[in-house]
């Protein structure tokens, strides 16, 4: 009981750091201060796309859905979300998908995975815990979004579970160095209803820059020019509403964000810094270097 105590106060401190009053120079907007309250991190929730089956990674994945796919011995999920605990987020919705039942598993007994406990194989076989290791002040919903199903007819599938007005959604295979605080901020001060986080990832092939025959400058893996999507979207709800349905084909990077830029509704988060996809096994690799040597650069949070 203690520990919830504690976890609840934290969460009444988060908010009240993070809650905004929503007005204008105006005295009618002023008197309505204390009753329109921002929603802020703990209060919003956070929908992971979880259903894809990582065909081009089948070396690390082959009995595993993506998500689960390891670096450094925890699921990229698992760095995804500990990425989001950090900014204060803790509302987790899982769209699920190819293999769900491994990732409900993996959560199910998060706990008994890195606790110490004791186990008395008689009467109910429940185990008695004998340290905090293994507790996350997180509320996970797990959605069955159906197995083929595009990611927009995914995010359709879960707006049961989407209270209030706005909501965040990311990718299940990236991670960066992402300001996800940063993030909010740029679509609360836009005003849209969108706002996408545009990374410049490098490019697998080395770049040349010539002069006829003669290469003046060789750059391995360069970033790549323009920006490229790497999830840590925020939306508003109506984005729901007027941009989704539950087509099974709906993708949600073709007509619902296309038309959301034709409208003018979609903002930009520019993010210079790290992020990687985990699209292929040398992708994994890259990624479990950075971690086996202690230099990954989206380990913000704290051990």
């Amino acid at each position: 009981m203690a520990h919830s105590s504690t976890r609840a106060t934290k969460r009444a401190e988060s908010r009240e750091k993070w809650s905004e009053v929503a007005f204008k120079n105006s005295p009618a907007a002023m008197e309505q201060a204390q009753e329109v309250i921002v929603p802020c991190p703990p209060d919003i929730p956070v929908v992971i796309l979880c259903g894809g089956m990582g065909t081009r990674l089948r070396e690390a994945s082959e009995k595993l859905p993506k998500p689960l796919v390891d670096i450094g011995g925890k699921p990229i999920l698992w760095h995804i979300m500990k990425t989001y605990g950090h900014y204060g987020f803790r509302r987790f919705i899982l769209c699920l998908g190819y293999k769900s039942d491994s990732i409900k598993s993996y959560f199910l007994n998060y706990r008994e995975q890195v606790a110490d406990f004791t186990l008395h194989l008689t009467d109910d076989h429940q185990p008695n815990f004998h340290n905090t290791a293994g507790n996350e002040d997180w509320e996970v919903t797990f959605a069955e979004t159906g197995l083929l199903t595009g990611t927009g007819a995914r995010l359709a599938r879960v707006s049961d579970y989407l209270s209030g007005p706005r909501f965040m959604v990311t990718y299940g295979d990236g991670v960066g160095t992402i300001d996800i605080g940063s993030v909010l901020a740029d679509h609360k001060r836009a005003g849209r209803i969108g706002t996408v986080t545009g990374v410049r990832p490098s490019s697998r092939y080395g770049e040349l820059a010539t002069d006829g025959d003669h290469v003046k400058r060789f750059a391995e893996k360069p970033p790549t020019s323009g920006w490229v999507s790497g999830g840590y979207f925020v939306f508003e709800r109506e984005f729901i509403d007027k941009y989704l349905d539950d087509d099974p084909a709906l993708l949600l990077e073709r007509h619902p964000l296309q038309q959301l830029a034709r409208d003018g509704q979609l903002t930009l988060h520019p993010h210079e810094g790290f992020w990687m996809g985990m699209d292929t096994f040398r992708d994994w690799t890259d990624l479990n270097q950075l971690w086996d040597a202690g230099t990954a650069p989206w380990h913000v949070w704290a051990d």
